[in-house]
């Protein structure tokens, strides 16, 4: 998921002021004005690689005269000539940024890529230049010292004491000469990231697994063998086969594969990633910016990057994050073991000769499911075909809940031809949004799912919400249905929760919209919607067979709901892996940064209790981009802090009734709606009644006795 900002990001103060005497914008340049498309919905018809480096210029140029404007005034400074006019000033530069942003994500090209490593670094300049402005910064400051007069309402108290923490965090207490260090730092730290990102792409694609014949594919069914060979043939490697390397460090085939050496080689292209030499490897990238970032905290005053990271956050610090963590890695542990237990009965039951290995566990962990609640997941895949479980299901929850209404519309234009969109309509028939909707995977788009918002609600700004949602699910060969996983099910339902929190926005200033709220509260809302996937109500509505139209067998459905639990020790497991690597790296000191990037993940896997082999981090650091490229630096335990939340929250749902008006409006008003426009905390009291309490989640997770 990712987040707009207030500013855009992170290098030389001289750089971003030749900005201002950038030409103007040519006219027939689609970033010049507004796009007249309804709700500013970008022309992606129009929109050509060419077009944003001018429109990033003269962007810049503009958002940069509004700021010195404002600087510069000789009016005693007020909120509304300062504050506001903040919030008003770069409506170019946000056009241009949000819809590159999402491009070069979703359907990014070499140009594309090029654009992004010219203007990391200037964008950092750009950034540098407003929030080390010592006249902008004296009129924030000189605001703040007196808010208690002010009589602001509650929402633009809380956005002046939000911009001045964001200001004095960016440096602007600092010195002139350590001003000019940390336009260094982040100038090379954002060009550092657009490289990381870049090669994890480029690495993923180049590790694709090619096999020579279809024995070695044995377990996968006809339709999956032909899509090995497309992508074979589109490698130009024809008669072969190739399997493509998803983002995480497990992959989707080896819960098909029965041939165990490919299983192992798949395994290993996976893990290797990026740490195999070559010009995609990202170790070198991974120790500069560990200590880029470690050296720049330390300029702000921090102990490591972890703490100036999580200031913002609702955990506050790296203490309450290792305590969470720490609370759940060996449970968490000794349930993999147990797990691990079954599959070897599996395994020695039929004469395997071999322990389990982390590429054994996918097919295995179906073959345990199967023999304790006599199902696999190919049993579910019939029932989950993709349009039906968009429209049947996320939809219809959202309905049932939100009372909001779906239109698909065919008018618009879209960056690719599977791409589709949506008018949404609130309850009273007023529209409310636009939908984008981009599931299949590309060679060209970023690994994972996320939602991003093209437009952002604003009452100030008059804007109502253009989101969408990004997912990666194999496109199947033309003619076939595209049938999804159960895990794929539950991402759609999550990523519409980010969707619902953009699109239900109603807050007055742009630097609250939706959900830019803290990292870990933003996958919260998300992750309660999730509950709905398996709802009876719902799942009863878009659980039918792809041919026959027949719903899901009620036995099947009880023995889904009943395995929830199953494998929560694996997938605990891997995520805490990956999330306190994320905080080791990111609580170093520039003096502790090491060497070799792969013998400090071991060592911070062994000393957190978590090196166990059958079960490997979600990610490994060398393509674990949620922490290297910006996004969730020091930040990936985010989505276990926001799960504290959500399991509590349908504890809630569950005991007030489930799926109702009353339930989905009370949410929606207290806390969905209100973006980041109050404290995270405050608002999830608002809703609750209290503060959150863990149990829910340790019940969930199947973590309570261990």
């Amino acid at each position: 998921m990712n987040r707009p900002h207030l500013l855009i990001v992170a290098a030389s103060l001289a750089l971003a002021h030749t900005a201002i005497a950038a030409p103007a914008l040519d006219a027939s340049n689609p970033f010049a004005k507004p796009s007249s498309l309804p709700l500013n919905y970008p022309a992606f018809d129009k929109i050509k690689n060419e077009h944003f480096l001018p429109a990033y210029a003269a962007g810049m140029a503009e958002h940069l005269r509004e700021i010195d404007a404002i600087a510069r005034n000789k009016a005693a400074p007020t909120f509304d000539n300062t504050i506001v006019a903040m919030e008003r000033a770069g409506e170019m530069l946000s056009r241009v940024s949000s819809v590159f942003s999402n491009l070069q994500t979703a359907n990014t090209n070499d140009a594309l890529d090029a654009v992004d490593r010219e203007m990391s670094p200037k964008l950092a300049a750009h950034n540098d230049a407003i929030y080390l402005n010592p006249a902008l910064f004296q009129r924030i400051k000189t605001l703040h010292a007196k808010r208690a007069t002010l009589k602001l309402d509650a929402e633009s108290k809380h956005l002046l004491e939000r911009v001045y923490k964001e200001f004095v965090r960016a440096g602007a207490n600092l010195s002139a000469a350590d001003k000019d260090k940390l336009k260094k730092y982040n100038a090379e730290i954002a060009s550092l990231q657009s490289e990381f990102s870049q090669r994890v792409l480029k690495e993923a694609n180049a590790s694709a697994l090619i096999v020579d014949n279809r024995a070695e594919l044995a377990g996968f069914s006809d339709a999956e063998i032909a899509a090995a060979a497309a992508e074979a043939e589109k490698r130009g490697q024809k008669g072969k086969f190739a399997i493509a390397i998803v983002n995480t460090s497990s992959q989707p085939a080896l819960s098909s594969l029965t041939n165990r050496k490919t299983r192992e080689r798949l395994m290993a292209a996976s893990l290797n990633r990026g740490s195999r030499g070559g010009e995609f490897d990202s170790r070198d990238l991974v120790l500069k910016l560990a200590k880029l970032r470690a050296e720049r905290a330390a300029l702000l005053g921090y102990p490591n990057y972890a703490a100036y990271s999580q200031e913002l956050e609702t955990a506050k610090n790296p203490a309450a994050v290792n305590k969470l963590l720490a609370e759940l890695a060996k449970p968490a542990v000794n349930n993999a073991r147990k797990e691990a237990l079954e599959i070897q009965k599996v395994i020695d039951a039929e004469k395997g000769g071999f322990q389990v290995a982390s590429y054994d566990w996918p097919i295995y962990q179906d073959k345990v499911r199967a023999a304790k609640y006599n199902f696999d997941e190919n049993q579910l895949r019939p029932y989950f075909e993709l349009n039906r479980v968009l429209v049947d299901g996320v939809f219809f929850a959202a309905t049932k809940e939100y009372g909001i209404t779906f239109k698909e519309r065919k008018d618009l234009p879209v960056y690719d031809p599977d791409v589709r969109t949506f008018d949404v309509f609130d309850h009273d028939g007023k529209q409310l949004a636009i939908f984008i909707f981009d599931p299949y995977a590309r060679g060209n788009k970023q690994g994972g799912a996320w939602m991003n918002e093209y437009v952002s609600q604003s009452s100030l700004l008059g804007k109502r919400p253009v989101v969408g949602n990004h997912l990666n699910i194999p496109k199947p060969p033309k003619g076939e249905p595209t049938l999804l996983t159960y895990d794929e099910v539950r991402t759609a339902f999550h990523e519409f929760g980010h969707a619902l929190h953009g699109m239900f926005s109603n807050v007055k200033y742009p630097h609250f919209s939706g959900t830019n709220v803290p990292r870990d509260f933003v996958e919260y809302p998300s992750q309660v919607n999730e509950m709905w996937a398996i709802w009876p109500e719902v799942l009863a509505n878009y659980a039918k067979h792809h041919q026959t139209g027949a719903p899901m067998p009620k036995a099947l459905l009880d023995k889904v709901v009943a395995s929830k639990k199953f494998n929560q020790g694996y997938m605990t497991t891997e995520y805490l892996a990956a999330s306190l690597l994320d905080q080791r790296w990111h609580q170093l000191k520039p003096s502790e940064i090491p060497t070799d990037v792969l013998a400090f993940e071991a060592k911070a896997l062994k000393e957190a209790g978590v090196d166990y082999a059958p079960v490997p981090p979600r990610y490994r650091t060398t393509y674990f981009s949620h922490s290297m490229n910006g996004g969730y630096s020091a930040g990936y335990y985010a989505y276990l802090w926001s799960e504290k939340l959500d399991a509590d929250t349908v504890q809630w749902f569950t005991e007030s009734g489930g799926l109702s008006r009353k339930n989905g409006d009370h949410f929606r008003k207290t806390l969905l709606s209100r973006g980041g426009s109050a404290d995270a905390m405050d608002l999830f009291r608002n809703f609750r009644g209290r503060d959150p309490v863990i149990e829910p989640l340790l019940e969930r997770r199947g973590l309570t006795g261990n």
